[in-house]
């Protein structure tokens, strides 16, 4: 590669020196992508490095790997704000917005017209808008996810409890999570009852919990919609969080999975195992998750488990998850970035990706295929993520949602493991936020 990447620096010198565009002398060249993910995921992301350089000649793709979203935001702020930034990154649509906020993000909308390798009619349209800004495409969708119940086959085998179905109920779901809950013994934990009253006094700490969720905001939406209720005033143009009555009957119910029924687990617990490593480990019936820790899960051999669509209180919702892959005005090597996204969200591409596990793929031919749809790879009932498709809706992508979701989240956490009152943590969600929203427009 040392060959390819110093025949691109001379060719771009040529270039600039005769006045022609460096953007289309440098090739596929060298292209830099900043990433994020657990080891698992991380191995499909370099999977999919060796097969672009494979397919695509003097290509030299540079993973640029980041621990987490935070460090994410932070490498990527950090480089941009120096003037040396990657050639693309890949990130969640609810944290681009303030980076297109600042205008360091190229619009591929123009690219993306001109190109006869993927056309936006390829792609699922909920994936597509949620990267898009005054009519234009900023960034492409990877990946388009949605909230989903991963379950312990085996331990609703075990314990002879009906497995989740498609309308399944709010209701239901608690059921459900409290005959999981089982003590040491294998019974069900004293003090779980989905029809408990408040203050039942719990037994001791169950050895299977029902249910993992975490209290964030992208965890407590689907419920709001379903509910029929509202999570911000304007979807469009937000101004405040404004959780209405239906939203907060929800979170009352949200809240309960801790104080009243004991069906997930204490934040003690939490800290010290999280839902992810309790539901590998065999110790949690149910899980809701995106599609990101199917990677992981692949890795179970202990039992076997699946995925089953989000419990519904009045109608059909979950939330977008999905990752884009963004190209900074500052990039180096546009074209070879652009070289470098028309082959990962191609059909040989998406279909590396897609048979890793890690995403749901955003294209629509790719998604109903063989490499995402395989029986063969748990999860055996891949579809539901598809099937959740016509009920999926996003959250704001303005400037300062990811501060939002974190101040948010932390009123959540105190919500579900302290026991407090709905409408108060309502108030507290307005009141803690709402500067933020403002700075945000």
């Amino acid at each position: 590669m040392r060959f390819a990447r110093a025949l691109a620096l001379l060719t771009a010198a040529a270039a600039v020196a005769s006045g022609c565009s460096t953007e289309v002398a440098a090739g596929p060249g060298q292209v830099s992508l900043l990433v994020f993910g657990d080891p698992n995921e991380l191995a499909a992301y370099r999977e999919l490095e060796a097969a672009y350089e494979r397919a695509v000649p003097g290509a030299d793709l540079r993973l640029i790997e980041a621990s987490d979203r935070k460090d994410l935001i932070t490498k990527l702020s950090t480089s941009v704000a120096g003037g040396n930034p990657p050639d693309l990154f890949l990130m969640n649509y609810r944290f681009y917005g303030q980076f297109a906020k600042r205008d360091a993000i190229e619009p591929v909308q123009e690219r993306l017209d001109k190109s006869t390798a993927i056309k936006a009619a390829d792609f699922y349209p909920q994936a597509l808008s949620a990267f898009q800004a005054d009519g234009k495409q900023l960034c492409m969708p990877q990946n388009m996810s949605s909230l989903v119940v991963y379950y312990n086959k085996t331990l609703f085998a075990k314990y002879g409890i009906a497995e989740p179905k498609a309308g399944w109920s709010w209701h239901d779901m608690v059921a459900t999570a409290a005959g999981l809950t089982r003590d040491a013994n294998g019974d069900v934990a004293k003090g779980v009852d989905p029809d408990a009253a408040p203050g039942t006094p719990p037994g001791p700490p169950p050895a299977v919990y029902g249910l993992g969720v975490s209290p964030e905001v992208i965890r407590i939406a689907p419920f709001v919609w379903s509910n029929g209720g509202t999570l911000v005033d304007d979807e469009k143009r937000p101004t405040k969080l404004s959780l209405d009555g239906p939203a907060v009957e929800a979170l009352s119910e949200f809240i309960d999975l801790r104080g009243r029924h004991g069906v997930v687990p204490t934040d003690q617990e939490v800290e010290s195992e999280n839902d992810e490593a309790r539901f590998a480990a065999g110790r949690l019936g149910m899980l809701m998750q995106s599609r990101r820790s199917t990677t992981t899960f692949r890795k179970i051999t202990d039992f076997e488990w699946d995925v089953a669509p989000l419990p519904v209180f009045k109608s059909p919702a979950t939330v977008l998850h999905s990752d884009g892959y963004c190209m900074p005005k500052g990039s180096s090597n546009k074209a070879g970035a652009w070289r470098f996204v028309e082959f990962a969200l191609g059909k040989e591409g998406a279909t590396i990706m897609a048979k890793t596990g890690r995403t749901v793929p955003s294209t629509m031919e790719v998604a109903k295929s063989p490499a995402f749809l395989d029986p063969g790879k748990p999860p055996r009932n891949a579809s539901v993520f598809l099937d959740s498709i016509p009920a999926i809706r996003a959250t704001p992508t303005i400037s300062t949602w990811p501060e939002i979701e974190d101040v948010a989240n932390g009123i959540l956490e105190n919500a579900l493991y302290l026991g407090q009152q709905p409408q108060e943590v309502a108030r507290q969600l307005d009141e803690q936020t709402r500067s933020l929203f403002e700075r945000g427009k």
